[in-house]
């Protein structure tokens, strides 16, 4: 049996801790609030919660279970709350055995059926550390949230597939009674309110034309949004949010974008092209760099180098870029350094301190998954490095679809 606390391969970054989550080593996203890694599964029905306190020694302290059929892999910590996503779930179902099936056309044609999952936002409150209790609940009608970005306050942003539209779209959460979070403004991309007559202008059987999340500095969102690439959307009127610009790149690129990070010291934006398909069979999935000095004309100058240590696509399953370490507030912030999952690749450092000559300085691999939860057939069991969350301190929790959640630290 390999030994979690070795990597494959490392530079400049070491291993601390390894926890396979209580037995439910599948994650999404991860948030650290006091202590506490919140994780989301994407198998396992529900979210786990890991202290993490002794990053050497990971320990698993509870589990919160999904509703039957319900996606919460998701989540979201600020100001002592933590808000989870509720979506249908969407690996669970048949006409998703193969992976591709979700990432092409409209994603309202998965969403029909019987209504036999929770569709919406579940708020908690964090005053016991690593003991939610659930306050509030904001429904939808729909397949329900994909990702929410909230940073505390008033106000969180979340993509959610409604009824009516093709796919997810942005939507405004106003969180003044968190025991109540109402959606208060919607924006989508021409086209997607089929229920309005809107008829699309893109090649539906070719690509998935929904957000995956915002990025929301000041009054900018900055809207991933999968194969339609990256709108920046003016949210100062949250009640009705407006395009300011559209960018798209795909084709003759591959699309999947994932991530839109903006740098606001530097007039930067760092923009994520999802790998979701084996093999690099989706093409060409960089890591972005914009100039953003005129939010409504970014312009890309440069894109990272991808791994190169060994042969990735040798090694199977998804080779490329997934998800980056977004600057929260309270977390570890830089604009020169960023932190990458890269799937099979695990986990990845980039200093952009010159934005036109990204330079790879740290990289952990961990090992493979000790058994596969992931319940779709001919899955390779390889790494899946899915998330990765950087406190304030410097110490790194990454996700994996099936390797458990690994505690790293930087040291370049």
């Amino acid at each position: 049996m390999t030994d979690p606390l070795t990597p494959i391969y490392a530079r400049n970054m070491a291993i601390l801790g390894h926890s396979d989550q209580g037995g439910r080593p599948d994650g999404v996203q991860v948030m650290v609030e006091d202590g506490y890694a919140y994780v989301g599964h994407i198998f396992s029905k529900g979210f786990s919660i890991v202290d993490v306190r002794d990053p050497r020694a990971p320990k698993a302290v509870a589990y919160v279970p999904a509703p039957p059929n319900t996606w919460t892999l998701h989540l979201q910590a600020a100001d002592g709350l933590l808000l989870v996503i509720h979506n249908k779930d969407m690996f669970a179902q048949a006409d998703m055995a193969d992976e591709k099936a979700y990432y092409k056309g409209a994603v309202n044609q998965h969403a029909g059926g019987a209504r036999d999952w929770s569709a919406g936002m579940a708020v908690y409150d964090l005053s016991t550390p690593g003991a939610p209790r659930q306050i509030g609940f904001m429904p939808v009608e729909g397949s329900g949230l994909h990702r929410i970005w909230y940073t505390g306050g008033r106000w969180a942003y979340a993509s959610a597939m409604l009824d009516g539209f093709t796919d997810y779209i942005l939507i405004t959460i106003d969180m003044a009674d968190p025991t109540r979070p109402r959606m208060a403004g919607r924006f989508w991309l021409p086209g997607m309110n089929a229920a309005a007559g809107e008829v699309p202008d893109w090649p539906l059987p070719q690509g998935r034309f929904g957000l995956h999340h915002p990025i929301v500095h000041g009054d900018v969102a900055y809207c991933s949004w999968r194969d339609a690439c990256l709108a920046v959307v003016d949210v100062s009127n949250r009640s009705d949010p407006k395009l300011i610009t559209r960018k798209v790149w795909s084709p003759p690129f591959g699309g999947g974008t994932h991530n839109a990070l903006p740098l606001p010291g530097r007039d930067l934006l760092i923009v994520v092209d999802e790998t979701v398909l084996d093999d690099g069979e989706d093409g060409f999935k960089p890591i972005w760099v914009f100039d953003n000095q005129i939010p409504s004309n970014p312009i890309s100058i440069a894109t990272f180098s991808a791994p190169d240590d060994t042969d990735y696509l040798k090694v199977g399953g998804h080779f490329g870029p997934h998800n980056i370490h977004e600057n929260r507030p309270g977390t570890f912030q830089s604009e020169e350094l960023i932190f990458a999952t890269y799937q099979n690749a695990g986990v990845r450092v980039y200093d952009i301190r010159d934005p036109l000559r990204p330079e790879e300085v740290g990289a952990c691999v961990p090992q493979p998954p000790a058994r596969m939860v992931d319940p779709r057939p001919n899955r390779p069991a390889v790494l899946h490095s899915a998330d990765v969350y950087v406190d304030r301190n410097g110490i790194v929790c990454c996700t994996d679809f099936n390797a458990g959640l690994t505690v790293m630290e930087y040291r370049g």
